[in-house]
Parts: C-alpha cells; sequence; structure tokens
C-alpha cells in the first residue's frame, strides 16, 4: 500500500509565495507510484488540503487529519517545504512530533536554533567554525552609530535576525544609511544581526542526510550581479550560480568539513543548505537554512543533480529517511 504523503506549504512570512513554488515542485517530482500525494497550505487563517481542482477542505489540527469523499485521511509522513515560520522555526516540527507523524525536516530544537542566525552562530563559534564580527540589537535597544560601526566598520550588513530570502537585509556603505537599514530589518523581526562585511568567494554548500549517511553535496557558488546575494538575485535572475564553484581543491575540502562539521554538531537530519565567504583561503560562516528552496533552479537541487541526485530520487529520500528511526550521530557515517 502506498503511503500517504502530506505537503506543506504557504507559512506566515514574507516566504509564503516561494514556499508554494517549492511545494507545488515537491508535489510535482514525488515518484506518484509509490506515494499518495497530498497538497496542504498552511496560512494564519486556515490549514487547508488543497486538491486537483484546487479546491480547499479544512485540514483537522487536532490531529491533522482531512475528510476526503466521506474518508477520514491521515498521513503516514509531512514533506516540510514551508520557508520561513511556522515551518522552519521550529513550531510545525514540535506540532508533527507531538502528533508522532514522522517529517522530513530538522527536529524541532534543531530547527528553532538554526533559524536564529545568532544563536546558531554563537553555538559553533566553540567548534571552531569562523563567523564575521558582530552586532546585535533587539527592538528598544538605544543605537548607538558609532560603537556599531567600531565594532563591524563600512560597509557592513544589516539583516533581521530570524527571516529567510534576503528579507530584511540591507548593505550600508554609509554611517547616515544605517539607522534606514535598521528600521528594514525591524520590519521583519524585533532582533537584528549587523555582521561586517566580508570580502570574497560566496558559496552555499548542500548537507543532507542520503541514504542513512551524512551527504555533502557540489559546492555552488554564487555570483551577484547586485551588491550582495539579495532577493533579485536569488529569485529574479541577478545572479550566477556555478555549480561545482570555481575554487580550488584545498578550499573545497576545507568548506566542505566544515559544512559538515556543522550538521553534524547541530546534530541535523534532513536538508540543510549553509552559506559561507572566504576571507584568506578559510570560509566564514554566514548561516543555515533548513528548508532550503526546492524548485529546479533552487540551489540544493541544483547541487542534488549536480551529484547525480534526480528531484524524484532527492524527495523520495526525504520521505525514506523521515520513515526510518534516524541514527545517532556516532553511527551515521558519511
Amino acid at each position: 500500500m502506498k503511503k500517504k504523503i502530506a505537503i506543506i506549504m504557504g507559512g506566515y512570512s514574507s516566504e509564503y509565495k516561494i514556499s508554494l513554488k517549492s511545494g507545488n515542485v515537491v508535489y510535482q517530482y514525488l515518484d506518484a507510484d509509490k506515494y499518495d500525494r497530498y497538497r496542504v497550505h498552511i496560512f494564519k487563517d486556515r490549514w487547508v488540503y488543497v486538491d486537483a481542482q484546487n479546491q480547499e477542505t479544512p485540514i483537522d489540527r487536532n490531529d491533522f487529519s482531512v475528510i476526503i469523499d466521506d474518508e477520514k485521511i491521515t498521513f503516514d509522513c509531512v514533506f516540510n517545504a514551508i520557508h520561513g515560520t511556522p515551518g522552519e522555526d521550529g513550531h510545525m516540527q514540535a506540532y508533527f512530533e507531538l502528533l508522532h507523524i514522522p517529517h522530513t525536516s530538522c527536529g524541532m530544537y534543531q530547527a528553532a536554533l538554526t533559524f536564529n542566525k545568532r544563536d546558531c552562530l554563537s553555538v559553533l563559534k566553540p567548534y571552531g567554525i569562523k563567523t564575521a564580527e558582530s552586532y546585535y540589537l533587539n527592538l528598544g535597544d538605544a543605537i548607538d552609530e558609532n560603537a556599531i560601526i567600531s565594532k563591524v566598520g563600512l560597509p557592513c550588513f544589516v539583516k533581521a535576525n530570524k527571516a529567510g530570502s534576503s528579507f530584511g537585509v540591507t548593505k550600508v556603505h554609509k554611517k547616515e544609511h544605517l539607522q534606514d537599514a535598521i528600521d528594514i530589518a525591524f520590519k521583519e523581526d524585533d532582533e537584528i544581526i549587523i555582521e561586517a562585511f566580508l570580502d570574497g568567494t560566496e558559496v552555499s554548500i548542500g548537507v543532507i542526510s542520503y541514504k542513512g549517511e551524512t551527504k555533502v553535496l557540489p559546492i555552488t557558488e554564487i555570483v551577484s550581479e547586485n551588491d550582495f546575494f539579495d532577493y533579485e538575485a536569488k529569485y529574479l535572475g541577478k545572479s550566477q550560480e556555478i555549480t561545482p564553484a570555481r575554487i580550488s581543491e584545498e578550499m573545497t575540502k576545507k568548506a566542505s568539513a566544515v559544512a559538515k562539521k556543522a550538521y553534524d554538531v547541530l546534530k541535523m537530519s534532513g536538508f540543510s543548505r549553509s552559506e559561507f565567504i572566504f576571507q584568506g583561503g578559510e570560509p566564514y560562516m554566514l548561516e543555515m537554512n533548513t528548508i532550503p528552496g526546492f524548485t529546479a533552479e533552487s540551489i540544493l537541487p541544483q547541487q542534488a543533480q549536480a551529484a547525480g541526485i534526480s528531484l524524484p530520487e532527492l524527495f523520495g529520500n526525504a520521505i525514506e529517511e523521515a520513515l526510518t528511526p534516524n541514527p545517532s550521530p556516532k553511527e551515521r557515517r558519511g
């Protein structure tokens, strides 16, 4: 009997349109001969199953079930394609874990931690993972522009702490533009992180749990036509994403090892995509995303295909990994 798979998409954040695209690609490529696929939209005002005619049927949130043609449907596994809250920040993970429903994303704690850029980098730093000099602000804090610039210099990046797809991110070149950038970041989150500008090659590294092992995918080099890898560069074709990256074998080995170390240190499962910038031949980590884009053009699927993993294989493996009890970090080899 085929497993019933709910593909959740949408979400409560600015990233919901991107999530809908990702979720529909998963729906399209997940093997229909092996799985019964159900699209589920998660929005603040409704959780609904969406059929082939785009008709909506409410989800019962008590047990995450749905009534279709007078039959109650429960799901064997959930494929999580929600970027941002509540799919990437631990909320949905906690919900499914309480209901004992397997899901393709990492655990609740790992999701909450990695979604918080400041906390994630703070946890990884003692393990020797390099990060940019940074300055933290919470909404309501006094803003001392001189102290900020003294610590991180100019240019610098002002980022919403808990947001994705480069929402709430500004590159600041002059002191007089700093306050505007802070205001933009606070529209996305009540915590922000201000980081020193690292001038070097930017790379993105996918790490996944694949057939029971931690697998580092081929590295992608990011070359943005804009001032940095912003929303336009990511989604509107204003960048080149070159896989494999045009970096030396030594840099490739070093960056791959750091990305795998971060994955293992955090006891991750499922998907991850981490961003790094090289400075002096060393990779500096910017962030880790645990629900990366899943469209054919997205970085992690590009990397998987470069590794010889098709989209049906990538998505099907995520389901099978979720349905298999996770090995401990000591047992996992890769």
